[in-house]
């Protein structure tokens, strides 16, 4: 079974770089060139059915303001959250350094990945961390903004390729954020905190909400455009694009 596994890996990485002349994805973001080697790798995803550059939500606000101050050469993406494969894709195609369609242990140890995600976004980048354990590539951490799966997702283990997760929710109303999320392995993944938000104490004025969400998720919208929650998310994110000589994402500290 283990060398299927690394037959199948192998398989997707060479049919991934023999198409990377100029590959664009279904959702409309170009995956990354093949001569590109980022020493940090973050992926987002939109929740619901929003589109992967819609300015007006809080992944893509955030993704832009990151690329504004992050190391150069970070490869910073939003994507839908239905298209999380092209997302695990361009990962491979990034972490395959040498583009040999072979992912080597020395090139799984040297990805620096951070997952991020709001509503079904989050849900989107904690099964992206678990496909990415399956091809044994580590993950720096993964942040969740007001969780929530869909009926065939599980959003509240997180794997044990993860070093460090945190989740960020609220409590209220139709659609609202998992209250807990807990490790696989307490001793390879340290959750940093689930975080409770009440917009019904300290509310937040979202800019034009559809009448969708003032009327069935207003608690849950505000979560996308809290200024202070997108804040302590950037702060955890800046903290990891920082080089650690030495470190690598699969070993964090017991």
């Amino acid at each position: 079974m283990l060398y299927f596994g690394r037959c199948r890996i192998l398989a997707t990485v060479l049919v991934v770089c023999a198409a990377f002349t100029a590959c664009v994805a279904a959702d409309g973001a170009v995956i990354a060139h093949p001569r590109e080697t980022p020493s940090f790798i973050v992926a987002g995803f939109v929740g619901g059915f929003v589109r992967h550059d819609n300015p007006r939500h809080g992944p893509v606000q955030f993704a832009e303001r990151l690329r504004s101050s992050a190391p150069k050469d970070t490869y910073i993406q939003v994507f839908e959250n239905r298209h999380r494969k092209t997302a695990y894709l361009t990962i491979l195609s990034l972490v395959d350094r040498n583009h040999d369609g072979v992912l080597s242990d020395e090139e799984k140890a040297q990805a620096h990945i951070v997952l991020f995600g709001q509503s079904w976004g989050a849900s989107a980048a904690v099964l992206l961390a678990r496909e990415l354990k399956r091809a044994g590539i580590p993950v720096l951490l993964t942040v969740q903004v007001d969780s929530v799966a869909k009926l065939w997702q599980n959003d509240r283990i997180i794997p044990e390729n993860v070093a460090e997760a945190v989740n960020f929710y609220q409590p209220r109303g139709v659609v609202h954020g998992r209250r807990e999320i807990t490790a696989a392995d307490p001793s390879k993944t340290q959750i940093l905190g689930n975080f409770r938000f009440d917009y019904k104490k300290a509310p937040v004025n979202c800019p034009a909400p559809s009448w969708f969400d003032r009327v069935f998720t207003p608690s849950h919208a505000q979560s996308e455009c809290d200024p202070h929650l997108w804040s302590q998310v950037e702060v955890l994110v800046r903290q990891r694009l920082q080089p650690r000589p030495g470190t690598v994402a699969a070993n964090p500290k017991p």
